[in-house]
């Protein structure tokens, strides 16, 4: 069920309104996880380190959160502050038995956050507010992400507007005002054990930063 004041699709929306665009000079960084670890990389909560791995989605390495027993993990990226951003990921569920989830953590600042997530355990893709307490946004219907197989996750924030992508296919358009700056990360749940790669960033920075 959803909670007040969210908003579902129960399929695409890609073709309905127009996709949001970044400015051409935005900046942009790209962590593959080739060359360094998590050094200079934020926890917030979870077990993170850079592994060896068969069939990462790029090169050899990535990035994997460990532990089970924290109700979310959050890492945040060395990026500046941000206010439109346009981040896309790489992520490959491995095992979790209450989870099995990777998301983007954007305009994460003072531990408050928008989050957009996937879960190989349900059928949903979805967009939350996190502030001491998370608020479901917006939700789609999809066919859940593959266990031990890598899947795309992007998302695209300009003001008060946020469009995001599983997998090549747009689901969520929703507008919310209640964070306009911040960092980016990754996100799992509970006992999720998830490899991330290929995060890529592109950012409008804040005046601030």
């Amino acid at each position: 069920m959803l909670m007040m004041g969210a908003t579902a699709w129960p399929r695409a929306v890609s073709g309905q309104t127009a996709d949001l665009v970044l400015p051409a000079n935005a900046s942009a960084s790209r962590f593959d996880f080739e060359t360094a670890g998590v050094e200079g990389w934020t926890v917030v909560a979870g077990e993170w380190k850079v592994e060896e791995m068969e069939g990462a989605a790029s090169g050899t390495k990535v990035l994997v959160q460990r532990a089970l027993r924290n109700p979310f993990n959050v890492v945040i990226a060395p990026s500046r502050l941000y206010t439109d951003v346009d981040v896309s990921m790489k992520f490959k569920p491995i095992a979790g038995g209450e989870d099995a989830s990777g998301g983007i953590v954007f305009r994460f600042a003072d531990g408050a956050y928008y989050l957009v997530r996937a879960n190989a355990l349900e059928n949903n893709f979805r967009l939350y507010a996190y502030d001491r307490g998370r608020r479901q946004l917006a939700s789609a219907t999809v066919t859940p992400p593959s266990i031990l197989r890598w899947h795309t996750v992007r998302v695209v924030a300009v003001g008060d507007r946020v469009q995001a992508w599983l997998d090549g296919t747009r689901y969520l358009d929703h507008r919310d005002a209640r964070f306009k700056v911040g960092r980016v990360g990754l996100w799992t749940k509970a006992d999720s054990v998830t490899a991330f790669d290929d995060l890529t960033i592109r950012g409008v920075p804040a005046a601030d930063s």
